[in-house]
């Protein structure tokens, strides 16, 4: 046999690639030993030396003739601009940044300054601080730099090193340098006076008129044909602040085309009242917030606020809160006015980002404004669609990041569904941004709306719809009787009063239920239709089912073919035979459509077209096809009344309801909308129907909360600070409303207690203050005490039918009582007790003043038991229900009462008739009781001890009546109360005491302090200095610096990238991870994760720094503030 040798088997060059690409470390250039190599790094040491040009600080104004341009002159004019750039300054006037950047910026960017904060006086800062400023060479030098662990320490020389002396910089006139060369201005005279070429000197303008001139000019081409502008009333200061304007549309606006001749935009249809409205208050560059209802033409405002600014060569940014919306939004403006003006941003789609009009979603405007980017600068208005979408608890603290950020040059437009609070909101906006807003709202609905319920598929009830609530928006009882009646027939297990108690319906039944109604609607041309299903495999699943219906005809079939075929073009081979674009393409040619967050967005918008088309006839879809898309159908179906709000299953607000019931009625195509509630099982309560269809709307409330990613975007531009952002946010909006007040009670209280005088007593005027400090804090320890006291079963146990106490009243200091009766279902006075009182008072005045009403913390005279009340004369009592607080002590006596026969007797004696009727015998024994007490006094009285007898150990209340015994046994050392006028002089210091008080108090609500978030921020900062995103002098660091550029779990996405957690993944995998911080479902099902990718995760998660993590000692726990 010959020998031969084996051939290596071929391996085929894709089969080579793919190991490559899947595993790189095949590759030789990882191979340490061939690629590791050290180059020789050239030293010039002379590029430490280089140093960049310094900006200048001046410039060269050349001076002209205003009628014949003839040149006349220079003059030195200092830049205040010079050396701004977008890494130092937040001013309007800094050099423009890289292209690149001029549409998103950048995160080092420094933010422009927010409109309605006060200016940073950088020029006075600057001086001030070079007019105190004091260095030492030998002690303020550093020997470690900043962010360095360790530094070099040198060694210090026997002359200690000085700065040297330079001479004062001087001034050089750059004027007087210029005009001394002839050559250069020739037809300039140094003679004052002078005549150059006809022209005297006195004609030349000066550089404040020249500027002047030239800033009146620039304006007024600006604003030429703009209308007429109402002028804001400036406000004193001292008066009260108003920032929103409620405009009246019952009065008409006459002579509206006469007021602007020439309109930016003409529109096809009369406008109604509260779009003229609101386009005057636009022409005069003024704030608007536009509320009314779904379709009611709100777009017609932000159409011409974009036309405005296209007429003034500026910028507008339409922002909205959901993709879809700016989709929509993108293609009816293109076709209104132009390709080339229009652009769209989103987290997905950048199309001609140059354009004059931007429309993008509000995260985006946020990282524009945090990102200092330049296309700021241009812009004129912000309209803020679906303002209202600020209650999102997720995502509306980002409206209010956007509102408080923008720079005062920006005017802001808000659309906005009908909402109770509009005017408090657009208060907050303007008195924040320091501008007028006005209001324009209107509760008009152009087509109205008239809500049905179905109750099911049978012959009886499968063409019939109950009308609810019509059109003059009452409840029809008598229509929802009959809807009960109906499902009453149809279900054999039904009660015979109600609705059955069945809440669900299997899948056999809900198509039955589908193809009754759809077939209803067909019959009675009520197609299209919107079908709102709060779940995706649920408006998944209703189009499966539906698959033996068809609603469209051949010619519609081979339209919408055609469209999907040409739309889908735009993608690669293989994706266009993706499943989800196969299936969706079948359910269209019937006139079936899916539309919600799990839909390609490519797929979505050929939905959105066909819909708008009117090919679309039945299209399941989720909430957020309402959410401001202009896309009404002829009918709206509930497919419930209930929604995961991704943490509990509830109903739907009425907010909620009427923002996806306002999609029913086309304008101009229908008289009225009709909008369905499907009873698959229950018929709906009255209660629930009224308050959905017929309750409140939502009011705005803020949904403000500090996240890492502000506080470092704020910390690291050191002009800002977190305090102003906090303080300026809607839900501090009352702080903002009140401080001009609270600054003029302040000064009121402080003039009031310059002009208080002194007591003008030997005997008071030493220890009166003191007095009272103790009488206040003897008054706090025992509502403290009392409070923890009654609060204990050791002391409901005590304080039985029976038991004596002692009551410190108002005239009538220590005064003993008998509890008759415990009134739980009372709390403000749980006790009813005998007591005595005096001979001169009435039964009712006596229990007025035994009682005193509002504060129970009011200070009164301290002073020790010496003595118990005793009557003067005849001996009076009265019942009366007293609080816990009046209670000072505890005896130990108790007496034998009949409580119920005692209270009946003395209610009967307060009749006129026997009110001079003795008292019975129980309560004539208790008052001889009580009698013989005070007559022994209250040394002969034993008390009950909280601590020894009712083993009451709280700490804190053992130590606050050690305290409590300690001053009590003082009070018999002050003279004062041995004073003839000393309740006068007790009531002078009280007063005084209080004035005070009330003094800090405001001082304290003026400050920083009273804010809600004030002690979040400052355990969140203490969290980013522990983690190395901040320096302990306050200094964004690198860690910090990335986290600026992640907006959703910052913190942990940043630990996980530095500490190279996501290494040892494959691609895949670190996408499948990083799927946990984004994805959202409303159940709670496990999923099934690879035992690789679970082995992994295990140990990525116990590492030291990890582990370091999870066990840190700050306040807030790691799980609550990083997700």
């Amino acid at each position: 046999f010959v020998h031969m040798a084996v051939l290596p088997p071929l391996v085929s060059a894709t089969d080579l690639l793919e190991t490559f690409l899947l595993s790189p470390e095949y590759l030789p250039i990882h191979d340490l030993r061939l690629s590791q190599r050290l180059w020789q790094r050239e030293i010039q040491p002379e590029l430490l030396l280089h140093v960049g040009t310094c900006p200048a600080r001046t410039d060269i104004s050349v001076d002209r003739d205003l009628l014949t341009g003839e040149l006349l002159g220079y003059h030195e004019i200092e830049l205040t601009s010079a050396g701004l750039t977008a890494k130092n300054s937040t001013s309007l006037q800094r050099a423009p940044g890289p292209v690149t950047d001029a549409v998103k910026g950048d995160a080092t960017n420094y933010p422009f300054w927010p409109g309605g904060f006060k200016e940073p006086e950088m020029v006075e800062a600057v001086t001030q601080k070079v007019e105190n400023f004091s260095f030492s060479f030998e002690e303020d030098l550093l020997t470690v730099p900043p962010g360095f662990r360790e530094g070099i320490v040198f060694k210090q020389g026997k002359e200690p090193l000085m700065p040297e002396t330079n001479p004062p910089p001087q001034t050089i006139s750059l004027a007087e340098l210029m005009s001394a060369d002839e050559w250069l201005v020739p037809a300039v005279s140094s003679q004052k006076g002078e005549e150059v070429d006809g022209i005297t000197s006195s004609h030349v303008a000066q550089p404040d008129q020249l500027s002047a001139a030239v800033d009146d000019e620039s304006l007024s081409a600006v604003l030429a044909d703009s209308g007429p502008r109402q002028e804001i009333p400036k406000v004193n200061v001292g008066s009260v602040e108003q920032w929103v304007v409620k405009v009246d549309l019952n009065k008409p606006v006459h002579n509206f085309y006469e007021k602007i001749p020439r309109m930016a935009i003409s529109f096809p249809f009369e406008l109604d009242p509260f779009q003229k409205q609101a386009i005057l208050y636009l022409h005069n560059q003024d704030c608007v917030f536009v509320a009314a209802h779904t379709s009611a033409g709100k777009t017609v405002v932000a159409e011409y606020a974009i036309a405005l600014s296209l007429e003034h060569k500026t910028r507008t940014v339409y922002t909205s809160p959901i993709k879809a919306l700016s989709n929509q939004k993108f293609r009816e403006f293109r076709n209104r006015f132009g390709s080339d003006k229009v652009g769209l941003l989103t987290g997905d789609v950048q199309i001609k980002q140059e354009s004059p009009c931007l429309i993008m979603t509000t995260e985006i405007l946020r990282s524009m404004l945090y990102g200092g980017s330049d296309t700021i600068r241009d812009m004129e208005w912000v309209i803020f669609d679906e303002v209202h979408y600020v209650n999102d608890s997720e995502r509306g603290v980002v409206w209010e990041e956007v509102l408080i950020m923008l720079p005062a040059h920006v005017n802001i437009i808000m659309l906005s569904a009908t909402v109770p609070n509009a005017v408090e909101f657009a208060d907050w906006v303007g008195r924040t941004k320091r501008k007028k807003v006005y209001v324009i709202s209107t509760f008009k609905r152009p087509v109205p709306l008239v809500h049905h319920l179905y109750t099911g598929n049978n012959k009886q009830t499968s063409d019939q719809l109950f009308v609810i609530v019509g059109e003059d928006h009452k409840f029809n009882s008598k229509s929802y009787q009959e809807a009960l009646d109906a499902k009453k027939k149809r279900a054999s297990s039904a009660s015979e009063y109600g609705p059955k108690s069945r809440q669900y319906v299997n899948p056999k039944e809900e198509k039955n239920i589908w193809l009754s109604l759809v077939h209803m609607l067909e019959k009675k041309e009520k197609l299209p239709v919107v079908a709102f299903t709060f779940s995706r495999d649920r408006c998944n699943g209703n189009a499966d089912a539906l698959v033996s219906l068809d609603l469209t005809t051949s010619t519609e079939k081979h339209e919408i073919d055609s469209f999907f075929q040409k739309s889908i073009q735009l993608l690669k081979g293989s994706d266009q035979s993706l499943p989800q674009i196969v299936w969706m393409k079948e359910h269209l040619k019937r006139g079936i459509a899916v539309h919600h967050s799990g839909i390609l967005p490519i797929v979505k918008e050929v939905i959105e077209l066909l819909f708008q088309k009117g090919l679309v006839k039945l299209l399941f879809a989720t909430e957020t096809f309402a959410m401001g898309v202009n896309m009404p159908a002829r009918t709206v179906v509930f497919d419930a009344m209930q929604k995961h709000d991704g943490t509990r299953k509830r109903d739907l607000t009425p907010g909620e309801y009427v923002q996806m019931a306002g999609r029913a009625g086309r304008r101009g195509l229908d008289t009225t909308g009709t909008v369905i509630l499907l009873c698959k099982g229950d018929v709906p309560e009255t209660s629930d129907l009224h308050r959905m269809i017929l309750g409140h709307q939502t009011s705005l409330q803020s949904q403000f909360r500090l996240t890492y990613s502000m506080l470092l975007n704020l910390i690291r531009v050191k002009t800002f600070r977190v305090e102003d952002m906090m303080k300026r946010s809607f839900a501090e909006a009352d702080f903002l409303r009140s401080e001009t007040d609270r600054h003029n009670n302040l000064a009121a209280l402080q003039r009031k207690i310059e002009n208080f005088s002194d007591l003008d007593c030997p005997i008071c005027d030493p220890e009166m203050d003191d007095y009272f400090k103790a009488c206040s804090r003897i008054t706090q320890l025992r509502n403290k005490m009392q409070h923890v006291l009654l609060g204990s079963p050791q002391a409901t146990k005590a304080l039985v039918p029976g038991r004596v106490v002692t009551l410190y009243l108002n005239s009538y200091k220590y005064t003993l009582a008998v509890i008759l009766d415990l009134n739980t279902r009372s709390p403000a006075t749980p006790f009813t007790v005998l007591t005595l009182c005096k001979e001169k008072d009435e039964p009712e005045e006596a229990a007025k003043a035994l009682v005193e009403p509002g504060n129970l913390s009011i200070i009164k005279p301290c002073q020790a038991m010496s003595e118990l009340f005793h009557p003067d004369g005849m001996v009076k009592h009265t019942v009366v229900d007293i609080s816990g607080q009046l209670i000072v002590s505890i005896t130990d006596v108790v007496l034998s009462v009949e409580p119920s026969k005692m209270i009946d007797d003395y209610k009967k004696r307060q009749i006129p008739r026997f009110r001079n009727d003795a008292p019975g015998p129980a309560i004539a024994n208790c008052i001889h009781a009580l009698l013989k007490m005070v007559d022994s006094g209250p040394g002969r009285l034993s008390f009950v001890d909280p601590v020894n007898d009712l083993r009451i150990n709280n700490m804190e209340f053992v130590e606050m009546k050690q305290e409590l015994d300690k001053l009590e046994g003082t009070m018999q050392h002050y003279g004062c109360t041995r004073c003839p006028q000393f309740n006068e002089h007790f009531a002078i210091a009280k007063e005084k005491s209080e004035l005070h008080h009330q003094r800090q108090q405001l001082i304290f609500l003026s400050s920083e302090e009273s804010l809600m978030l004030i002690p979040e921020y400052r355990q969140r900062v203490e969290v980013l200095k522990s983690l190395g995103f901040v320096s302990d002098r306050g200094t964004v660091m690198l860690k910090g610096r990335v986290a600026c550029e992640i907006h959703y779990h910052e913190v942990i996405l940043t630990e996980l990238i530095f500490q190279n957690v996501l290494d040892e993944f494959d691609p895949q995998e670190i996408v499948a991870l990083l799927s946990c911080f984004v994805f959202e479902q409303s159940s709670c099902s496990e999923p099934n994760i690879p035992k690789k990718l679970q082995k992994k995760c295990r140990q990525s998660v116990g590492t030291p720094k990890c582990t370091s993590l999870a066990s840190s000692h700050h306040t807030l726990i790691w799980g609550k503030i990083l997700y």
